[in-house]
């Protein structure tokens, strides 16, 4: 018995050596077809040479004949194919680690270019659209010039019924009256210049856009005429004085014959006598400065040079004559004089500039004289004076004269300038309200309107004489 426990403790001892070589070896512990473990472990008989004997035969079947199981590295340790793997892994992201970089440094490249293209690009429409910006500026500008201010040399322009503004845009651009029919059709449309009438005209290459808008509305000729010498345009609101300027720039006229033909009593009787409905109420007028002052229609008349200065104003007379004849009823209605209505549309002139503002003006003149007070006019202060300036005082309120409405009341001896059509109409078809006082700010052009005069001298103060108050209407 005490050699059976010998026996298992050298078996044990044995076993426990195997164990060990094994896992030094690295081969799995317990597995049954390794060639360290012995069938015979059982019996009792071993001894040292058969251990070592055992021991070297598996160190040669190890060695000579794998079993096929996987070596196991040794612990603490790394194979070289996986330190192969980790190193190719390595190596492959420090590549891609490269790539990347190149990449990005090729993108920042790639923008920086498609930066300076772009900028390039913006940088040049930016200047297109400048350049084209300027030349349009420029095309406009010029086409609101006469063709040739040096150029008063007559064509004859045949506008045909039913054109629209854009045909006898390029009617005038074809005769070549104008720079450009494309402006012309603008600046109708802007000024709202929509009643041009058909007929023939004689149009020269000095007049500005706004003769030649007059003169289309005016209305030409049914058939072509002798060609003029000149043309003389008389604007709206010009009184007598200026009217002779005009007259002595543009003719062979001079101003000083045009005031003496004014004075002549001789040429008004004949005149008179022509156009009895028209002057008859000037002819019996008291303290008039100039008998047909108010009686030449601000238009585009024509001049030759073989005519007389008599022949030539009554072009103008004429104009009005045909002018007031379709107003005729209304005067009557209104129980009114062709004086006295040409006498308010004077004032209302250069009151008002916008229609509206006008109507509501010939409405305060009517209140005023139906409430027996002075009309208070400046426009009749400067005529008095015979100054054209922009401010009356408190001592040219005292000018002596029967045209100082300030101190007179009424409507004074006649008119003080050639009214539109406009003002005209304005007179006799007022705007009703019950205003008596108006002020204009001279800055902006409107107009205030007041029923009392405390009212009337608030307006005054903001508008006129408080110089620094912002005009924000």
């Amino acid at each position: 018995m005490a050699e059976d426990n010998q026996n298992n403790q050298d078996h044990s001892n044995s076993s426990f050596k195997d164990q060990v070589l094994r896992s030094l070896r690295g081969e799995e512990i317990g597995n049954d077809d390794s060639a360290s473990f012995d069938p015979n472990a059982n019996q009792p008989q071993h001894n040292e040479a058969e251990y070592h004997k055992t021991e070297h035969t598996e160190q040669h079947n190890h060695t000579e004949e794998p079993t096929g199981v996987p070596e196991i590295e040794p612990v603490g340790s790394r194979s070289s194919e996986q330190q192969k793997r980790i190193d190719q892994s390595k190596s492959t992201d420090s590549a891609q680690s490269q790539d990347e970089k190149s990449k990005k440094r090729t993108r920042k490249k790639e923008d920086r270019i498609v930066g300076r293209i772009v900028l390039i690009v913006a940088s040049v429409l930016l200047l297109v659209i400048a350049i084209f910006g300027f030349t349009f500026y420029k095309y406009v500008t010029t086409g609101l010039e006469p063709l040739n201010k040096k150029d008063s040399k007559l064509v004859q322009v045949h506008i045909p019924e039913d054109s629209s503004n854009k045909k006898i845009a390029n009617i005038l651009e074809e005769s070549k009256v104008i720079k450009s029919g494309m402006v012309f059709n603008y600046y109708a449309k802007f000024k709202n210049l929509t009643d041009f009438q058909a007929g023939y005209y004689q149009m020269s290459p000095d007049m500005t856009l706004d003769e030649i808008g007059a003169l289309l509305r005016e209305g030409g000729t049914a058939e072509p005429t002798q060609l003029a010498d000149g043309k003389v345009t008389i604007p709206e609101g010009f009184d007598i004085d200026k009217i002779g300027d005009a007259i002595e720039k543009n003719t062979d006229f001079k101003k000083d014959q045009f005031i003496e033909l004014m004075k002549k009593q001789e040429f008004f009787d004949a005149m008179n006598q022509k156009y009895p409905e028209l002057l008859g109420s000037a002819g019996e007028a008291a303290d008039v400065r100039y008998r047909l002052e108010g009686y030449l229609f601000p238009a585009t008349y024509d001049y030759y040079k073989d005519s007389k200065i008599e022949d030539f104003v009554e072009q103008m007379i004429a104009k009005t004559n045909s002018v007031m004849e379709g107003y005729l009823p209304m005067v009557h209605a209104k129980g009114m004089t062709i004086q006295q209505v040409l006498t308010l549309a004077s004032l209302v002139e250069k009151e008002g500039v916008k229609e509206d503002d006008r109507k509501k003006i010939a409405q305060v003149f009517f209140n005023r004289i139906s409430a027996n007070m002075p009309l208070q006019s400046d426009i009749s202060i400067l005529y008095a004076l015979g100054e054209h300036k922009e401010l009356v005082t408190y001592q040219d309120l005292e000018v002596d004269s029967p045209y100082n409405l300030y101190k007179n009341t009424g409507y004074g001896p006649g008119p003080l300038d050639s009214p539109s059509e406009q003002a005209i109409n304005a007179v006799l078809n007022p705007t009703p309200n019950n205003y008596l006082y108006f002020v204009a700010d001279i800055s902006t052009g409107n107009v205030y309107f007041a029923e009392t005069y405390e009212e009337h001298q608030e307006y005054v103060e903001k508008y006129v004489n408080n110089t620094d108050t912002e005009k924000s209407e």
